[in-house]
């Protein structure tokens, strides 16, 4: 990983973040104050403050679908990405995208998968068998 990055955002509540955040997407809780927590989120810093979501709607076309905008999410190996969908299927996560592959065959073949926090924001969990797709295509 080349540099960290950092994302802070709005969440209705610390505690249900907390759940959510280090439960579900087992990310580990670093410093916090009473209005404030950070997340190593897979290797970077998610800063969740206390506050008004983001305002979004279905309206980024990807492939078939409309995906929400903005949303926010991480790239994983394949075997992690799979893991992680099936710990949120268990959990009976509700998906706005249900665990699919996308751009099957094609440059940047991914697996993909969206759902929001309890906060309503969404995120986007993708997993590429290649890594070296993530950039792929023809410009």
């Amino acid at each position: 990983m080349p540099h960290p990055f950092h994302l802070a955002f709005h969440v209705l509540d610390l505690d249900e973040a907390r759940e959510f955040y280090s439960g579900a997407l087992g990310a580990v809780e670093g410093r916090s104050t009473d209005t404030w927590v950070d997340f190593d989120f897979f290797g970077h810093q998610l800063s969740l403050h206390l506050g008004e979501p983001f305002a979004n709607a279905a309206t980024g076309k990807v492939g078939d679908h409309l995906v929400p905008m903005p949303h926010f999410g991480i790239v994983l190996p394949l075997d992690e990405w799979t893991a992680l969908a099936g710990r949120l299927e268990d959990q009976q996560t509700e998906f706005i995208i249900a665990p699919s592959v996308r751009f099957k065959g094609e440059p940047g073949e991914q697996w993909t998968m969206f759902f929001r926090d309890p906060s309503g924001n969404p995120i986007e969990i993708k997993g590429f068998a290649d890594r070296s797709g993530l950039f792929a295509g023809e410009h």
